[in-house]
Protein backbone atom coordinates (compact mmCIF):
# COMPACT_ATOMS: atom_id res chain seq x y z
CA UNK A 1 0.00 0.00 0.00
CA UNK A 2 2.67 2.67 0.22
CA UNK A 3 3.17 2.91 -3.35
CA UNK A 4 -0.09 4.52 -3.88
CA UNK A 5 1.47 7.35 -1.60
CA UNK A 6 4.34 8.04 -4.32
CA UNK A 7 1.00 8.87 -7.05
CA UNK A 8 -0.87 10.71 -4.51
CA UNK A 9 1.55 13.70 -3.24
CA UNK A 10 -1.34 16.17 -1.84
CA UNK A 11 -4.02 14.51 0.10
CA UNK A 12 -5.68 17.42 0.95
CA UNK A 13 -6.72 17.61 -2.96
CA UNK A 14 -7.54 14.17 -3.04
CA UNK A 15 -9.53 14.41 -0.04
CA UNK A 16 -11.11 17.24 -1.40
CA UNK A 17 -11.91 15.21 -5.06
CA UNK A 18 -13.52 12.36 -2.37
CA UNK A 19 -15.97 14.67 -0.77
CA UNK A 20 -17.70 15.76 -4.52
CA UNK A 21 -17.61 12.01 -5.72
CA UNK A 22 -19.18 11.11 -2.53
CA UNK A 23 -21.77 13.92 -2.63
CA UNK A 24 -22.76 13.21 -5.83
CA UNK A 25 -22.98 9.42 -4.78
CA UNK A 26 -25.13 10.66 -2.39
CA UNK A 27 -27.08 13.17 -4.82
CA UNK A 28 -27.82 10.02 -6.96
CA UNK A 29 -28.71 7.66 -4.32
CA UNK A 30 -31.19 10.44 -2.38
CA UNK A 31 -33.04 10.70 -5.80
CA UNK A 32 -33.37 6.74 -5.94
CA UNK A 33 -34.74 6.38 -2.55
CA UNK A 34 -36.68 9.60 -2.64
CA UNK A 35 -38.85 7.24 -5.55
CA UNK A 36 -39.04 4.08 -3.84
CA UNK A 37 -40.05 4.86 -0.40
CA UNK A 38 -42.55 7.44 -1.00
CA UNK A 39 -44.34 4.37 -3.60
CA UNK A 40 -43.31 1.53 -0.77
CA UNK A 41 -46.48 1.89 1.34
CA UNK A 42 -48.90 2.06 -1.99
CA UNK A 43 -47.47 -1.11 -3.62
CA UNK A 44 -47.80 -2.97 -0.61
CA UNK A 45 -51.27 -1.75 0.60
CA UNK A 46 -52.39 -2.52 -2.94
CA UNK A 47 -50.59 -5.81 -3.67
CA UNK A 48 -51.69 -7.39 -0.15
CA UNK A 49 -55.08 -5.81 -0.40
CA UNK A 50 -54.40 -4.61 3.30
CA UNK A 51 -54.21 -1.30 4.04
CA UNK A 52 -52.73 -2.77 7.54
CA UNK A 53 -49.47 -4.45 5.93
CA UNK A 54 -48.15 -0.79 4.18
CA UNK A 55 -45.80 -0.28 6.50
CA UNK A 56 -43.98 -3.68 5.62
CA UNK A 57 -42.35 -1.79 2.86
CA UNK A 58 -40.47 1.15 4.99
CA UNK A 59 -39.33 -2.21 7.60
CA UNK A 60 -38.35 -4.49 4.86
CA UNK A 61 -35.95 -1.66 3.73
CA UNK A 62 -34.87 -0.51 6.96
CA UNK A 63 -34.39 -4.29 7.79
CA UNK A 64 -32.37 -4.42 4.65
CA UNK A 65 -30.00 -1.80 5.76
CA UNK A 66 -29.71 -3.70 9.58
CA UNK A 67 -29.06 -7.07 8.10
CA UNK A 68 -26.48 -5.51 5.11
CA UNK A 69 -24.55 -2.50 7.25
CA UNK A 70 -21.65 -5.06 8.30
CA UNK A 71 -21.13 -7.14 5.65
CA UNK A 72 -20.51 -4.26 3.63
CA UNK A 73 -18.16 -2.60 6.32
CA UNK A 74 -16.22 -6.25 6.29
CA UNK A 75 -15.99 -5.89 2.05
CA UNK A 76 -14.67 -2.12 2.42
CA UNK A 77 -12.09 -3.30 5.35
CA UNK A 78 -10.78 -5.66 2.50
CA UNK A 79 -11.18 -4.24 -0.29
CA UNK A 80 -11.67 -0.63 0.02
CA UNK A 81 -14.89 1.84 0.00
CA UNK A 82 -15.42 2.02 -3.23
CA UNK A 83 -16.20 -1.38 -4.22
CA UNK A 84 -17.71 -1.56 -0.87
CA UNK A 85 -20.68 1.67 -1.69
CA UNK A 86 -20.78 0.28 -5.67
CA UNK A 87 -21.90 -3.60 -4.38
CA UNK A 88 -24.26 -1.81 -2.15
CA UNK A 89 -26.13 0.09 -4.67
CA UNK A 90 -25.83 -2.80 -6.97
CA UNK A 91 -27.84 -4.88 -4.60
CA UNK A 92 -30.06 -2.33 -4.39
CA UNK A 93 -30.27 -2.32 -7.92
CA UNK A 94 -31.60 -5.93 -8.16
CA UNK A 95 -33.79 -5.21 -5.49
CA UNK A 96 -35.77 -2.33 -7.75
CA UNK A 97 -36.09 -5.26 -10.33
CA UNK A 98 -37.90 -6.98 -8.14
CA UNK A 99 -40.36 -4.66 -7.08
CA UNK A 100 -40.98 -3.71 -10.61
CA UNK A 101 -41.61 -7.55 -11.09
CA UNK A 102 -43.48 -8.01 -8.27
CA UNK A 103 -46.53 -5.47 -9.55
CA UNK A 104 -47.79 -7.22 -12.60
CA UNK A 105 -47.45 -10.98 -11.05
CA UNK A 106 -49.55 -9.39 -7.40
CA UNK A 107 -46.83 -11.21 -5.33
CA UNK A 108 -45.86 -9.66 -2.18
CA UNK A 109 -43.49 -11.79 -1.07
CA UNK A 110 -41.29 -10.86 -4.15
CA UNK A 111 -42.41 -7.29 -3.33
CA UNK A 112 -41.28 -7.38 0.26
CA UNK A 113 -38.01 -9.29 -0.74
CA UNK A 114 -36.86 -6.41 -3.21
CA UNK A 115 -37.38 -3.72 -0.88
CA UNK A 116 -35.39 -5.83 1.71
CA UNK A 117 -32.67 -5.37 -1.03
CA UNK A 118 -32.83 -2.08 -1.68
CA UNK A 119 -32.09 -1.64 1.85
CA UNK A 120 -28.50 -2.72 0.99
CA UNK A 121 -28.37 0.98 -0.50
CA UNK A 122 -29.53 2.84 2.04
CA UNK A 123 -26.65 0.62 3.97
CA UNK A 124 -24.09 2.02 1.15
CA UNK A 125 -25.61 6.17 2.18
CA UNK A 126 -24.99 5.35 5.86
CA UNK A 127 -21.44 4.33 4.93
CA UNK A 128 -20.94 6.90 2.35
CA UNK A 129 -20.60 9.46 5.31
CA UNK A 130 -18.18 7.55 7.30
CA UNK A 131 -16.00 7.15 3.60
CA UNK A 132 -15.63 11.64 3.77
CA UNK A 133 -13.92 10.65 7.50
CA UNK A 134 -10.74 8.39 6.02
CA UNK A 135 -8.56 11.01 4.79
CA UNK A 136 -9.90 13.88 7.03
CA UNK A 137 -7.89 15.49 9.64
CA UNK A 138 -8.61 16.56 13.54
CA UNK A 139 -9.27 19.95 12.19
CA UNK A 140 -11.67 18.92 9.44
CA UNK A 141 -13.36 15.33 10.29
CA UNK A 142 -17.12 16.69 11.40
CA UNK A 143 -17.15 19.01 8.45
CA UNK A 144 -16.03 16.73 5.81
CA UNK A 145 -18.46 13.98 7.36
CA UNK A 146 -21.47 16.91 7.57
CA UNK A 147 -21.31 17.60 3.73
CA UNK A 148 -21.63 14.49 2.16
CA UNK A 149 -25.12 14.11 4.97
CA UNK A 150 -25.94 17.55 3.71
CA UNK A 151 -25.51 15.95 -0.49
CA UNK A 152 -28.24 13.62 0.67
CA UNK A 153 -30.69 16.81 0.93
CA UNK A 154 -30.80 17.64 -2.71
CA UNK A 155 -31.85 13.66 -3.54
CA UNK A 156 -34.26 13.88 -0.71
CA UNK A 157 -36.29 17.15 -2.15
CA UNK A 158 -35.84 15.78 -5.47
CA UNK A 159 -36.51 12.18 -5.57
CA UNK A 160 -40.45 12.34 -4.38
CA UNK A 161 -40.94 15.05 -6.91
CA UNK A 162 -40.27 12.80 -9.78
CA UNK A 163 -43.18 10.26 -9.05
CA UNK A 164 -45.58 12.12 -11.56
CA UNK A 165 -42.88 12.37 -14.26
CA UNK A 166 -41.96 8.44 -13.75
CA UNK A 167 -45.35 7.61 -14.05
CA UNK A 168 -45.64 9.43 -17.26
CA UNK A 169 -42.38 8.14 -18.70
CA UNK A 170 -43.74 4.54 -16.93
CA UNK A 171 -46.68 5.22 -19.32
CA UNK A 172 -44.90 5.44 -22.32
CA UNK A 173 -42.62 2.69 -22.00
CA UNK A 174 -45.41 0.06 -21.32
CA UNK A 175 -44.66 0.10 -17.83
CA UNK A 176 -47.35 -1.19 -15.22
CA UNK A 177 -49.25 1.14 -13.11
CA UNK A 178 -46.75 3.15 -9.99
CA UNK A 179 -43.88 1.37 -11.72
CA UNK A 180 -42.79 3.87 -13.30
CA UNK A 181 -41.15 6.34 -11.01
CA UNK A 182 -38.75 3.09 -10.80
CA UNK A 183 -37.02 4.07 -13.81
CA UNK A 184 -35.46 6.85 -12.37
CA UNK A 185 -34.39 4.55 -9.28
CA UNK A 186 -32.68 2.28 -12.07
CA UNK A 187 -30.69 4.89 -13.55
CA UNK A 188 -29.49 6.62 -10.43
CA UNK A 189 -28.48 3.30 -9.07
CA UNK A 190 -26.47 2.56 -12.20
CA UNK A 191 -24.70 6.08 -12.05
CA UNK A 192 -23.86 5.49 -8.58
CA UNK A 193 -22.51 2.43 -9.25
CA UNK A 194 -20.35 3.42 -12.27
CA UNK A 195 -19.17 6.83 -9.80
CA UNK A 196 -17.99 4.77 -7.25
CA UNK A 197 -16.19 2.12 -9.56
CA UNK A 198 -14.99 4.56 -11.32
CA UNK A 199 -14.28 8.27 -9.56
CA UNK A 200 -13.63 7.10 -6.42
CA UNK A 201 -9.57 5.80 -6.74
CA UNK A 202 -7.44 5.91 -5.38
CA UNK A 203 -9.67 4.59 -2.56
CA UNK A 204 -9.51 6.69 0.39
CA UNK A 205 -9.99 3.91 2.77
CA UNK A 206 -6.64 1.75 1.75
CA UNK A 207 -4.92 5.36 0.91
CA UNK A 208 -5.71 6.48 4.22
CA UNK A 209 -4.14 3.16 5.92
CA UNK A 210 -0.98 3.44 4.04
CA UNK A 211 -0.54 6.78 4.78
CA UNK A 212 -0.98 6.35 9.09
CA UNK A 213 1.75 3.27 8.36
CA UNK A 214 3.97 5.28 6.38
CA UNK A 215 4.01 9.18 7.99
CA UNK A 216 1.40 8.49 11.32
CA UNK A 217 2.79 11.70 12.96
CA UNK A 218 3.06 14.07 9.68
CA UNK A 219 0.02 12.85 7.95
CA UNK A 220 -2.39 14.37 10.61
CA UNK A 221 -4.68 11.48 9.76
CA UNK A 222 -5.93 9.18 12.28
CA UNK A 223 -3.11 6.86 14.31
CA UNK A 224 -4.12 6.47 18.01
CA UNK A 225 -4.85 4.28 20.66
CA UNK A 226 -7.78 2.30 20.85
CA UNK A 227 -10.84 4.09 22.92
CA UNK A 228 -13.89 1.26 23.21
CA UNK A 229 -15.46 2.98 26.02
CA UNK A 230 -15.83 6.35 24.42
CA UNK A 231 -16.18 4.56 21.09
CA UNK A 232 -19.25 2.66 22.81
CA UNK A 233 -20.67 5.94 23.90
CA UNK A 234 -20.28 7.56 20.37
CA UNK A 235 -22.36 4.58 19.03
CA UNK A 236 -24.83 4.70 21.82
CA UNK A 237 -25.35 8.84 20.83
CA UNK A 238 -25.72 7.97 17.10
CA UNK A 239 -28.19 5.22 17.84
CA UNK A 240 -30.31 6.98 20.77
CA UNK A 241 -30.63 9.91 18.65
CA UNK A 242 -31.72 8.06 16.08
CA UNK A 243 -34.13 6.07 18.18
CA UNK A 244 -35.87 9.41 19.22
CA UNK A 245 -36.24 10.47 15.75
CA UNK A 246 -37.75 8.01 14.53
CA UNK A 247 -39.97 7.41 17.32
CA UNK A 248 -41.49 10.92 17.18
CA UNK A 249 -41.28 11.56 13.37
CA UNK A 250 -43.07 8.33 12.20
CA UNK A 251 -46.22 8.80 14.37
CA UNK A 252 -46.38 12.50 13.10
CA UNK A 253 -48.37 12.46 10.01
CA UNK A 254 -51.04 9.90 11.85
CA UNK A 255 -51.29 12.31 15.06
CA UNK A 256 -51.84 15.25 12.36
CA UNK A 257 -54.36 13.41 10.72
CA UNK A 258 -56.25 12.86 13.40
CA UNK A 259 -56.53 16.93 14.77
CA UNK A 260 -57.75 18.05 11.21
CA UNK A 261 -54.73 18.72 10.06
CA UNK A 262 -54.82 18.53 5.59
CA UNK A 263 -52.35 16.19 3.44
CA UNK A 264 -50.59 19.63 2.18
CA UNK A 265 -49.87 20.51 6.08
CA UNK A 266 -48.68 16.74 6.99
CA UNK A 267 -46.97 17.24 3.91
CA UNK A 268 -45.18 20.73 4.70
CA UNK A 269 -44.24 19.18 8.40
CA UNK A 270 -42.00 16.34 7.24
CA UNK A 271 -40.51 18.02 4.81
CA UNK A 272 -39.45 21.34 7.32
CA UNK A 273 -38.10 18.33 9.24
CA UNK A 274 -36.05 16.57 6.76
CA UNK A 275 -34.27 20.16 6.11
CA UNK A 276 -33.69 20.52 10.17
CA UNK A 277 -32.16 16.23 9.38
CA UNK A 278 -29.83 17.98 6.73
CA UNK A 279 -29.78 21.25 5.56
CA UNK A 280 -27.54 22.47 8.47
CA UNK A 281 -25.32 19.82 8.87
CA UNK A 282 -22.75 21.53 7.66
CA UNK A 283 -22.99 24.07 10.45
CA UNK A 284 -22.74 21.06 13.25
CA UNK A 285 -20.06 18.99 11.68
CA UNK A 286 -18.08 22.82 11.81
CA UNK A 287 -19.06 23.15 15.09
CA UNK A 288 -18.51 19.56 16.51
CA UNK A 289 -14.62 20.88 14.42
CA UNK A 290 -14.17 23.89 16.43
CA UNK A 291 -16.01 23.30 19.79
CA UNK A 292 -15.60 19.86 20.28
CA UNK A 293 -17.32 16.58 19.61
CA UNK A 294 -18.87 16.11 23.23
CA UNK A 295 -20.33 19.93 23.35
CA UNK A 296 -21.74 19.16 20.03
CA UNK A 297 -23.57 15.86 21.14
CA UNK A 298 -24.68 17.56 24.31
CA UNK A 299 -26.28 20.56 21.65
CA UNK A 300 -28.13 18.02 20.42
CA UNK A 301 -29.72 16.26 22.50
CA UNK A 302 -30.77 19.43 24.58
CA UNK A 303 -32.43 20.64 20.65
CA UNK A 304 -34.07 16.58 21.26
CA UNK A 305 -35.33 17.54 24.72
CA UNK A 306 -36.21 21.03 23.03
CA UNK A 307 -38.29 19.26 20.84
CA UNK A 308 -40.29 17.08 23.34
CA UNK A 309 -41.19 19.81 25.39
CA UNK A 310 -42.76 21.58 22.47
CA UNK A 311 -45.01 18.20 21.74
CA UNK A 312 -46.13 17.89 25.10
CA UNK A 313 -47.16 21.65 25.36
CA UNK A 314 -48.53 21.91 21.96
CA UNK A 315 -49.14 18.71 20.29
CA UNK A 316 -52.99 20.28 19.76
CA UNK A 317 -52.01 23.09 17.35
CA UNK A 318 -50.13 22.10 13.60
CA UNK A 319 -48.13 24.68 14.17
CA UNK A 320 -46.10 23.59 17.43
CA UNK A 321 -45.82 20.54 16.12
CA UNK A 322 -43.81 21.65 12.96
CA UNK A 323 -42.01 23.44 14.99
CA UNK A 324 -41.63 20.38 17.11
CA UNK A 325 -40.18 18.10 13.86
CA UNK A 326 -37.99 20.92 13.06
CA UNK A 327 -36.03 20.97 16.25
CA UNK A 328 -36.31 17.09 16.01
CA UNK A 329 -34.39 17.33 12.83
CA UNK A 330 -31.69 19.71 13.70
CA UNK A 331 -31.25 17.67 17.10
CA UNK A 332 -30.50 14.86 15.21
CA UNK A 333 -28.27 16.46 12.72
CA UNK A 334 -25.88 17.58 15.81
CA UNK A 335 -25.86 14.33 17.67
CA UNK A 336 -25.31 11.95 14.79
CA UNK A 337 -22.77 14.19 12.76
CA UNK A 338 -20.44 14.91 16.38
CA UNK A 339 -20.93 11.16 16.99
CA UNK A 340 -20.08 9.69 13.89
CA UNK A 341 -16.82 12.33 14.06
CA UNK A 342 -16.27 10.62 17.53
CA UNK A 343 -16.65 6.95 16.70
CA UNK A 344 -14.12 7.38 14.24
CA UNK A 345 -11.62 8.89 16.09
CA UNK A 346 -11.25 6.98 18.76
CA UNK A 347 -11.43 3.70 16.98
CA UNK A 348 -7.97 1.71 15.96
CA UNK A 349 -7.47 1.44 12.55
CA UNK A 350 -8.10 -1.91 12.58
CA UNK A 351 -11.35 -1.65 14.41
CA UNK A 352 -12.82 1.65 12.85
CA UNK A 353 -14.47 -0.40 9.42
CA UNK A 354 -16.13 -3.04 11.46
CA UNK A 355 -17.40 -0.47 14.48
CA UNK A 356 -18.61 1.92 11.95
CA UNK A 357 -20.75 -1.14 10.45
CA UNK A 358 -22.12 -2.17 13.81
CA UNK A 359 -23.43 1.19 14.22
CA UNK A 360 -25.23 1.61 11.37
CA UNK A 361 -26.38 -2.03 11.79
CA UNK A 362 -28.01 -0.80 15.33
CA UNK A 363 -28.70 2.58 13.87
CA UNK A 364 -31.29 1.36 11.49
CA UNK A 365 -32.39 -1.53 13.71
CA UNK A 366 -32.92 0.15 16.97
CA UNK A 367 -34.94 2.93 14.61
CA UNK A 368 -37.32 0.92 13.15
CA UNK A 369 -38.41 -0.76 16.72
CA UNK A 370 -38.56 2.59 18.14
CA UNK A 371 -41.20 3.34 15.15
CA UNK A 372 -43.03 -0.39 16.26
CA UNK A 373 -42.96 0.82 19.72
CA UNK A 374 -44.45 4.45 19.03
CA UNK A 375 -47.71 3.10 17.42
CA UNK A 376 -48.51 1.35 20.49
CA UNK A 377 -47.30 4.14 22.76
CA UNK A 378 -49.45 6.53 20.12
CA UNK A 379 -52.83 4.80 21.22
CA UNK A 380 -51.73 4.54 24.82
CA UNK A 381 -50.42 7.69 25.71
CA UNK A 382 -51.23 10.35 23.23
CA UNK A 383 -48.13 12.22 21.11
CA UNK A 384 -47.82 14.34 23.83
CA UNK A 385 -47.07 11.00 26.28
CA UNK A 386 -45.45 9.60 23.50
CA UNK A 387 -42.41 12.57 23.27
CA UNK A 388 -42.16 12.83 26.90
CA UNK A 389 -41.32 8.85 26.84
CA UNK A 390 -38.16 9.85 24.63
CA UNK A 391 -36.71 11.59 27.60
CA UNK A 392 -34.97 8.55 29.37
CA UNK A 393 -33.03 7.80 25.90
CA UNK A 394 -32.06 11.60 26.18
CA UNK A 395 -31.46 11.68 30.16
CA UNK A 396 -28.98 8.87 30.04
CA UNK A 397 -26.93 9.73 26.79
CA UNK A 398 -26.10 13.39 28.57
CA UNK A 399 -25.58 11.63 32.16
CA UNK A 400 -23.27 9.74 30.48
CA UNK A 401 -21.30 11.88 28.46
CA UNK A 402 -18.48 11.69 30.76
CA UNK A 403 -17.51 8.38 29.31
CA UNK A 404 -16.93 9.83 26.02
CA UNK A 405 -13.26 11.41 27.11
CA UNK A 406 -11.96 8.01 28.20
Amino acid sequence: MPELLDRVPDLVLLQRRTLWVLSAGQVLSGISFGATVSLGAVLAARISGDDGLSGLASAAITLGTALTSMPLAALAGRRGRGLALASGMAVALLGVGLVIVAVPTASFAMLLTGFLLIGAGQAANLQARFAATDLATDASRGRDLSMVVWATTIGAVLGPNLVGPGEELGAIVGMPALTGPYLFTLAGQLGGIVLYLTALRPDPLLLARADALTRPQASGLIARPDRPVAAGYAMLTVVGAHTVMVSVMAMTPIHLLHHGATLTVVGLTISLHIAGMFALSPVFGMLADRWGRLRTIALGFAILAASAAVIALGASDPTWVTVALILLGLGWSAATVAGAALLTETSAAELRVRRQGRNDAAMSLMGALGAVAAGGALGWVGFEGLALFTLPVIVVVVVLLPLGRR
